[in-house]
């Protein structure tokens, strides 16, 4: 289960409005599923259906992580015209199995978030609380 506060939610979906029609990725760090942190990333690939954390960036917010403690819960990206579900390319792109995949779909009026553990090619939807 994905644990995350209404602050943190808002953070992801400003960030999700922000990049759109582009895809917006981040890191969500802390410690048992539950998030204590939201690290906006820029998405190298400046697509609106993939996404790509620069290597660089993404060192960086390793080594600050594990400086404070954190590990990493959860990786979110938007989907800007399609659902709240792992495509293709995310679910070969999932290097993280332990870690939750938090999607946020623009497609509609009202956004939609959803969570994710993939594992092996699997993917299986998580209960998310939210704090």
């Amino acid at each position: 289960m994905l644990s995350i506060k209404r602050e943190d939610i808002e953070i992801v979906l400003e960030h999700a409005r922000d990049e759109n029609p582009r895809e917006a990725c981040g890191i969500l760090a802390g410690n048992d599923g539950v998030v204590e942190k939201v690290y906006r990333m820029k998405n190298k690939d400046l697509s609106s259906v993939t996404y790509l954390m620069d290597s660089m960036e993404q060192f960086a917010v390793m080594k600050e992580m594990k400086e404070k403690g954190l590990d990493l819960v959860g990786i979110y990206h938007s989907h800007t015209s399609s659902v709240a579900y792992p495509s293709a390319t995310d679910i070969e792109r999932a290097f993280y199995p332990e870690a939750s995949y938090l999607i946020v779909s623009l497609s509609n009026k009202e956004p939609q978030i959803r969570s994710f553990r993939i594992k092996d090619g699997k993917v299986e939807e998580e209960e998310m609380r939210i704090l």
